[in-house]
């Protein structure tokens, strides 16, 4: 967004003097684009003039803050006390528009079965998430205003649950993202923001198919003034902390190339990547200006994910970026998952020498320089 010249006010005595060649106006204002210089003091002059300048406005900013995984339990049975009500006190949220990586659909029991059953138990190593629908309203208490929603888990219940999740969040007025082609567009501060999803997974918008990937950011960025992308990719667990070029595979599955899309979003247009889905915290790196958060690790998984080592250790990162996505500040909030899974803020600040010393091994020289206040600084 082009800012506008300075404006120039010009203010004098009611009368019109020549002076040699020049014209000075006096007595009505004189409003242009074009910035004059002022009238040096050793210029002598017959009249006395007053000159006052109105400089344009600050141009305007935006804070962005985006959080890991967020799970607050899975329903029926590993459910938070006091339905969940507090869940996220310990860990306040600030910024103009806060988005999470929501890993539970918000449903009744739709009778979908994702697990298989074998020998009388669900299949080892299968997952499947749900929470009461009214656990959105503690999603809007927090602070947050835009859920990704393409991830490997919230197609646990079925696309019936799906479809239910984002009925809950609408009806709560908070904002869906990452289905194939969405871009969910908000607005903050003044400014218009699109938000984009991306996952391997079919039900969301594919981060496999990265030119496609990149003409949906193109499509964005003619529709807003920033853009924002989310993505779920690489590998889980604590030895896949590193970031490494080339593709990642996990379970069978192609999880992408973290590397490879992040850079080619921000080549598309986009201002700001927050990556999820490993479950530990991964590098950042400063490209073309830009931000690249590849994993965020575990926000909270209230009774659902493991709280010991690396896995327990998250972090919030506020972004504050001007209408032209250029960097102003930012900062790493450090988290830690307490009492079975709550997200709390971390007096430790463990987060802070994860992501420095995981940055500067596997992204050196585009690594940021991160403060022991958690400022986020490019090198």
């Amino acid at each position: 967004m082009a800012a506008g010249g300075k404006k120039w006010l010009v203010t004098g005595l009611a009368i019109v003097m020549l002076i040699g060649v020049g014209v000075v106006v006096a007595g009505f204002a004189i409003d242009t684009d074009e910035p004059k210089k002022p009238v040096s003091a050793g210029v002598p002059s017959r009249e006395s003039a007053t000159v006052s300048v109105t400089p344009s406005a600050e141009p305007p900013t935006v804070t962005i803050t985006g959080t890991g995984d967020v799970i607050m339990g899975a329903a029926p049975s590993l459910l938070p006390p006091n339905s969940g009500r507090d869940f996220f006190k310990r860990a306040p949220l600030t910024g103009d528009l806060i988005m999470g990586n929501l890993e539970s659909p918000l449903t009744e029991d739709t009778g979908h079965k994702k697990c298989k059953v074998v020998d009388g138990k669900p299949e080892e190593g299968c997952f499947a998430f749900r929470l009461p629908p009214s656990y959105a309203t503690h999603l809007k208490t927090a602070g947050f205003q835009v859920l990704n929603l393409a991830n490997n888990h919230t197609l646990d219940m079925g696309p019936a649950g799906l479809a239910n999740t984002r009925t809950t969040l609408t009806g709560q007025g908070l904002q869906p993202t990452g289905g194939p082609g969405e871009i969910t567009l908000v607005e903050a501060k003044g400014l218009k923001i699109a938000v984009l999803g991306f996952s391997p997974y079919s039900w969301g918008a594919s981060l496999l198919d990265v030119p496609k990937a990149a003409e949906l950011v193109r499509k964005a960025a003619t529709q807003a003034d920033l853009v924002v992308v989310q993505m779920q990719i690489g590998a889980e667990g604590a030895a896949y902390a590193h970031v490494k070029p080339g593709t990642e595979n996990f379970l069978g599955e192609n999880r992408g190339d973290p590397i490879t899309f992040a850079r080619a979003m921000v080549d598309a247009g986009a201002d700001l990547i927050i990556g999820h889905g490993p479950h530990v915290l991964r590098g950042m790196e400063f490209y073309k200006g830009r931000l690249i958060a590849y994993s965020l690790g575990n926000f909270s998984g209230y009774r659902v994910l493991s709280s010991a080592g690396p896995a327990g250790i998250g972090g919030v990162v506020s972004a504050t970026l001007r209408a032209d996505g250029t960097w102003v500040s930012g900062k790493v909030l450090p988290t830690v998952m307490v009492e079975g899974g709550y997200p709390s803020i971390d007096p430790k600040k463990q987060a802070l020498t994860l992501i420095r010393d995981l940055s500067t091994a596997d992204l050196r020289a585009s690594a940021p320089t991160i403060g022991d206040d958690g400022a986020l600084t490019p090198q």
